[in-house]
């Protein structure tokens, strides 16, 4: 049926009685070209009527489809013509696994961050009617995660108070983003699913009104409507069509024919309206379903038919942290921890079953949970807070503001920092050592293997009078790389036979270091490399050891820009120190979607690279300390010159 279907006009001439036949075959064709690649898998087997529906009902790309988040667009890529492509799906050149403007018209936003969509249709739909552009509709997917984020709130109060955006809001309600959803949404939607008369609500309707988001006016009244009486608010449609929304569902999901006249209605019906469809994710493969944690939201290289992993299981940095901070929980009873729905991915799952009553899962909305790890930090505990290095982006502001303004003891653990791969752009972790560095009274750790990992995350915990962030990249953990000796916070790892080049490794890049030092001892350069551990603030110790050396070089897998090397650079110039400063890392660029080590390659970031990087340098050093001595033996000689006439 596939071979059928090169574009949506391909899918519109299908007879509606072979639908389901597609249907199925997509479903086949998902299961057996992402175990071979990896990606997420569950997620899109959900959304497969629905996406076949959307493209049926709309004309894109003149009507504007948008996905939040981007995970769920497989079928849609499908759909538009990329089938073909899947082979390469978030490999090197291949199929990027979140839309992607350079592979097609029909793509629009590449940010896979969720809960923003809502904000980019409201945008879209007002410039259309700004233009008078009257028969281009914008149709927003959102799962019912994304609802978890405030800034879905924000946008879905502007949205409301504008009769005649041309905006259809579908809401992809499967109960859970990575894990099962939690909160007053996710309550809302679920009693949705079960409630058939409004005796039912009586109990409910109270925990929603106290937990539902607050954000503007519209939503001030429904959350007030207890005030009015439970009896107001029963009906499926009345959280929404208080909000001043146009409520259709729910609807089945999985039945074409439904969603089709569902989005039909509409379509047609003239202002911002909302569908709430109800899916199942991990629909038709068996292992997906069974999955209860996270329905094989994402998968690696896996047994098509069992799901079974093909690949070894190795040690991760995440499941380093994980034992560590299970080991930590049972000793201390004030550490507690958060997540943003990411219970699973970011190492918490152990931690949680062991301490339900100390484990918060927020939901997808950092902001809220860097906030409130503020306020129980000033409570007496010691909230750890652990997420995606790309995902604390978000909550800047509140770990500037409420977190590090207030002093607030609070552990932050980035998963995935430096560069990730495979999810592309906004999912590599680059940007945090740069972001952090400007943040007062936060100390930054990066451990180098998993003993120091252990070693870091206690201390951190152990700091309570201001925050501490520990960072640590994505895959297998290192083996331990042990130090000479540990100089007043400094950890000497490899020790040159002369005082040549002084190397700065941040976090995981100490391996590539240490081997690329010992390359250059066999070129005659002689490199000593230190790993400082905590990166902010620097050991003051290293502006003595600098001064040994004809050159200093810092290596990090963030970005160049404002990161550790410029630090450095700023802290050898204050203390009047002249040295060359060379800085190996990433290049201020969004980087696309390839294997780490294939992106590592190409930034220089490699043992050969920079080994010939450290022997240049080094000679460079060399030559401008002779050109200066010469320099200042010739000046010396004039001024004596001089001083004798």
């Amino acid at each position: 049926m596939l071979e059928r279907v090169k574009s949506p006009q391909d899918l519109k001439a299908l007879p509606a009685s072979d639908l389901n036949e597609l249907a199925a075959d997509i479903r086949s064709f998902l299961i057996e070209k992402v175990s071979k690649t990896g990606g997420h898998l569950g997620p899109n087997l959900g959304v497969v009527e629905l996406t076949i529906a959307l493209h049926r009902t709309f004309n894109s790309p003149h009507d504007v489809l948008l996905f939040d988040t981007g995970h769920q667009s497989y079928v849609h890529k499908i759909l538009t013509g990329r089938a073909d492509r899947f082979d390469e799906l978030r490999q090197r050149g291949g199929l990027a696994g979140y839309p992607s403007r350079a592979e097609s018209e029909h793509d629009v936003i590449e940010n896979s961050h969720a809960s923003s969509a809502l904000s980019w249709a409201d945008g879209i739909a007002r410039g259309f009617c700004v233009q008078g552009i009257k028969d281009r509709k914008v149709v927003c997917v959102v799962g019912d995660g994304s609802l978890t984020g405030g800034m879905s709130w924000e946008a879905l109060n502007n949205i409301a108070a504008t009769d005649e955006l041309p905006l259809v809001i579908i809401v992809n309600d499967n109960e859970r983003s990575y894990s099962p959803t939690i909160g007053g949404m996710a309550t809302y939607l679920s009693t949705l699913r079960t409630t058939s008369g409004y005796e039912k609500f009586l109990d409910w309707g109270k925990s929603v009104l106290e937990h539902t988001p607050v954000v503007g006016a519209p939503i001030y009244e429904t959350l007030h409507g207890v005030k009015k009486g439970i009896k107001d608010i029963v009906a499926p449609q009345g959280m929404f069509e208080d909000l001043g929304l146009k409520y259709f569902g729910p609807v089945d999901g999985h039945n074409i024919a439904a969603l089709e006249s569902a989005l039909t209605h509409a379509k047609n019906f003239g202002a911002p309206v909302l569908v709430h469809v109800i899916t199942e994710k991990g629909r038709g493969h068996a292992p997906a379903v069974q999955d209860e944690e996270e329905k094989f939201h994402a998968v690696g290289i896996v047994d098509p038919q069992t799901g079974v992993p093909l690949k070894k299981s190795v040690p991760s940095w995440t499941s380093v942290f994980a034992k560590e901070i299970l080991d930590i929980g049972l000793e201390d009873d004030k550490v507690v921890a958060l997540t943003a729905a990411m219970l699973g991915p970011t190492g918490l799952t152990a931690f949680s079953k062991a301490f339900p009553d100390r484990t918060f899962d927020v939901g997808i909305a950092e902001q809220h949970a860097t906030a409130s790890a503020a306020g129980m930090a000033f409570a007496g505990l010691h909230p750890v807070v652990a997420v995606y290095s790309t995902f604390l982006n978000r909550a800047f502001d509140q770990l500037l503001l409420d977190v590090s303004l207030h002093h607030a003891g609070v552990t932050f653990v980035l998963d995935r920092a430096g560069i990730t791969g495979d999810d592309g752009p906004s999912h590599h972790g680059i940007w945090d050592l740069a972001l952090t560095g400007i943040v007062p009274t936060l100390a930054v750790a990066a451990p180098r293997d998993g003993s120091r990992l252990k070693e870091v995350l206690r201390e951190s915990i152990s700091i309570n009078d201001r925050p501490s962030l520990v960072r640590f990249p994505k895959g297998a953990v290192h083996d331990d790389i042990p130090a000479f000796e540990r100089r007043d916070g400094i950890d000497v790892l490899y020790r040159g036979e002369s005082a040549d080049v002084l190397l700065v490794s941040i976090g995981a890049m100490a391996q590539i270091s240490v081997e690329a030092a010992s390359q250059a001892y066999r070129e005659g350069v002689g490199v000593t490399v230190i790993d400082p551990r905590w990166v902010k603030p620097l050991p003051a110790s290293l502006i003595t050891m600098a001064q040994r050396y004809k050159c200093v070089v810092v290596i990090e897998d963030g970005i160049k820009h404002a990161g550790i090397g410029s630090t450095v650079a700023e802290l050898l110039r204050e203390a009047g120190i002249d040295l060359p400063i060379h800085s190996i890392g990433v290049p201020l660029e969004f980087i696309e979607h390839s294997k780490r080590e294939e992106i590592l390659n190409d930034l220089g970031m490699n043992v050969q690279s920079i080994t010939r990087d450290l022997v240049s340098w080094a000679i460079s050093a060399q030559s401008g300390k002779s050109a200066a001595h010469e320099t200042t033996r010739s000046t010396e000689e004039n001024s004596s010159a001089i001083n004798q006439k």
